[in-house]
């Protein structure tokens, strides 16, 4: 079978693989999209459902393109509960928080927290970022006028400065700027 999967490879690299492999109960349907490697030993893949591409070094870790790190889930932006983030708040800080109110079943959730965990790489020292499912903390999100999923709140660390608040699906540059110019 290697051996009709490499000759399928070099024949048509373009075209998509598929091949149906013989299971005790029924038949597994495996389609390979994408194209040899120029060394021919492996191909490379494009994930659909991901805006951008990410290589795993294991299942605990992926690589965040352009800053040259494998990131550990919740390694850089953590998790926290409604007291934790009452104290980050309330605290002295010298960077600016960002807060990420979500859901584990909200799709824009989802895209924004890779473009929140980019952020988080590029400015791991100029900058916190936390975030607080909906789920758990439901009644301080409640308090906190979290009405739609995404929401995003920016504290600035001059406790005088109101708090920046967006919501819904936002683009990366706009956060950059926010964070830039607006904190």
């Amino acid at each position: 079978m290697a051996a009709a999967v490499s000759f399928l490879a070099s024949a048509a690299p373009s075209l998509p693989l598929r091949f149906r492999l013989p299971t005790a109960a029924s038949t597994l349907s495996l389609s390979i999209w994408g194209s040899p490697a120029p060394n021919g030993t492996s191909c490379s893949f494009r994930s659909i459902r991901s805006r951008r591409p990410t290589v795993r070094r294991n299942a605990a870790e992926t690589y965040v393109p352009g800053s040259g790190k494998y990131v550990a889930p919740d390694y850089l932006v953590k998790k926290v509960t409604a007291k934790e983030l009452e104290e980050l708040v309330r605290g002295v800080r010298k960077v600016p928080l960002i807060v990420d109110f979500y859901a584990t079943w909200c799709g824009p959730c989802v895209l924004m927290a890779q473009d929140i965990e980019m952020l988080a790489v590029e400015y791991e020292d100029n900058a916190m970022f936390v975030k607080v499912d909906t789920d758990d903390e439901y009644e301080f999100a409640r308090d906190m006028q979290v009405r739609g999923l995404p929401t995003l709140y920016f504290f600035s660390p001059d406790q005088s400065k109101d708090a920046i608040r967006t919501e819904g699906l936002i683009p990366i540059e706009m956060m950059r700027n926010i964070i830039d110019n607006e904190l």
